[in-house]
C-alpha cells in the first residue's frame, strides 16, 4: 500500500490550525508553527485559496478558513453560481445545435432544471426552470445519478416508473446505463422521458473534478439518432465541447 500524500498532510494541518486559533494568522505565522519552510506554507495556503477553503484578507494578507467549508457536506455548487456560470456556453451550444438547452443539477435530492435556452427557431415553446425530471428517464438525469451514488441509491429505492414505452424501468439496467456514462463520458435519452424526443447530456465539473451538474440538448429523435437509433456524432462532441467548457470556467476538468 503506498504511504501518506504529505502535501495533503500539511494542508490538513493548516485547516486544523486555523480552525483552532480565534483570527486570521500570516503566511510565517503558520510557517513557524508547523515546521514548515514559509514559501511552502504559502503554496499550500495558495492551493487552499484557490480552492476556496481559506480567505486572505487584503489589508493585513492573514488567512482564516473560509465560510465555503461549513458547505463542505453538501459538496454542491450553489444553483444560481452554476446557472451565473454556465449561461454563455449555454447560449452558444443552442446557436451551435440547434436545440433547447437545459442545465440541471441535484437540488434538494431531486434533479432539477436550473436553466433553459429555446430551440433558437422562433417557435413556440414552454420554458422548463425548476421543473424537477425523472432521473432515470432522461439523460440530464443519469448524468447525475452516475456520479452521485447517494442519489441513485434513492432513485433506485423510490422506485422506476415506466413514463413511455420505452422508459428503463429495471434497476440492474439502469445500473448498466448509468455505468456506461462513467465510461463514456455523456448521457443519452430517446424516447424515455416524452415520445418522440431524444436528449444528450454531459457533466459539469467543478474544482478538483466534483460534478455539481449536468448540460445537455433534447430535440426530436429524427435529428438527434439516424435510422438505427443511434446517435448522431455531432450532438455528442457539441454537448462533450459545452460541459469541458463550463468545467474549465469552473476551474474542474473534463
Amino acid at each position: 500500500m503506498p504511504g501518506p500524500i504529505q502535501s495533503i498532510e500539511r494542508a490538513a494541518a493548516i485547516l486544523r490550525l486555523l480552525a483552532r486559533g480565534s483570527g486570521r494568522m500570516g503566511v510565517g505565522e503558520i510557517a513557524a508553527a508547523l515546521g514548515l519552510a514559509k514559501p511552502t506554507a504559502h503554496g499550500i495556503l495558495r492551493t487552499l485559496q484557490g480552492v476556496g477553503f481559506v480567505d486572505q484578507d487584503a489589508g493585513s494578507g492573514k488567512y482564516q478558513l473560509s465560510p465555503a467549508l461549513s458547505d463542505l457536506g453538501a459538496g454542491r455548487l450553489d444553483a444560481n453560481e452554476l446557472r451565473s456560470r454556465a449561461i454563455n456556453r449555454a447560449d452558444a451550444l443552442a446557436a451551435r445545435s440547434g436545440e433547447s438547452v437545459r442545465i440541471a443539477a441535484d437540488v434538494d435530492g431531486g434533479v432539477v432544471v436550473i436553466h433553459h435556452v429555446f430551440r433558437p427557431d422562433n417557435t413556440e415553446q414552454e420554458l422548463t426552470v425548476g421543473e424537477e425530471l425523472p432521473p432515470h428517464a432522461t439523460a440530464l438525469g443519469k448524468v447525475l445519478l452516475a456520479y452521485d451514488t447517494e442519489l441513485a441509491d434513492a432513485v433506485e429505492d423510490s422506485g422506476l416508473p415506466a413514463l413511455t414505452h420505452r422508459t428503463i424501468t429495471d434497476p440492474i439496467t439502469v445500473r448498466r446505463a448509468i455505468s456506461e456514462v462513467r465510461r463514456t463520458g455523456w448521457a443519452g435519452e430517446i424516447g424515455e422521458y416524452r415520445s418522440g424526443e431524444a436528449g444528450v447530456a454531459a457533466p459539469i465539473r467543478s474544482r478538483g473534478g466534483l460534478v455539481v451538474g449536468a448540460i445537455g440538448i433534447s430535440g426530436p429523435i429524427d435529428r438527434l439518432c439516424d435510422g438505427q437509433l443511434h446517435f448522431r456524432p455531432a450532438p455528442i462532441a457539441q454537448v462533450r465541447d459545452a460541459a469541458a467548457a463550463v468545467s474549465r470556467d469552473l476551474g474542474g476538468s473534463q
